[in-house]
């Protein structure tokens, strides 16, 4: 299963690579049925200019289309960064089968850093969790990303600060 879950992992990745290269936080996200990948996804938010726009939203309405049906049942999401509470209520209501996370997102994190909403009890669905799949990777490219854009907004500022004199 490790093999498999790098693989796809890599594909999810590249998602993410995506996203950074049009200046949004780079997640990235793929759904596999059956050794297949039936959709993908990678953050857009900024770039839309809509709160739905995460990279896990964006695949699971490809995979829905893709199998013509909004159960996700058998399904496995690969996805760079934890999911969100907004995701994770989509993933547990598409009743995808399991989730492999690349990093966590301590801040945000709903599939086991501030709560998991994909094995809750109550629910009725749980999603099997696995977790730190490239972990290095992909929170490497997380650091990068967060490290240019404030490198570039301190270079603004000191632009703005020279524009003043």
């Amino acid at each position: 299963m490790h093999n498999i879950d790098e693989k796809y992992m890599k594909e999810a990745i590249r998602q993410a690579k995506k996203a950074y290269a049009i200046g949004e936080v780079p997640i990235g996200c793929v759904i596999v049925y059956q050794g297949k990948i039936i959709g993908r996804g990678y953050n857009r938010r900024t770039i839309d200019k809509n709160t739905l726009a995460h990279a896990e939203l964006i695949a699971i309405k490809k995979a829905s289309k893709k199998m013509d049906d909004w159960r996700l049942e058998e399904c496995t999401m690969y996805v760079t960064l934890e999911p969100c509470q907004m995701c994770s209520g989509a993933i547990v209501q598409s009743r995808m089968t399991r989730v492999v996370v690349g990093c966590m997102n301590p801040k945000a994190g709903c599939a086991g850093s501030i709560l998991n909403l994909l094995d809750m009890p109550e629910f009725n669905h749980q999603v099997e969790l696995t977790t730190g799949v490239l972990e290095e990777e992909c929170s490497q490219m997380m650091k990068s990303f967060f490290k240019e854009l404030r490198e570039a907004k301190k270079q603004k500022k000191k632009e703005k600060e020279n524009d003043l004199q």
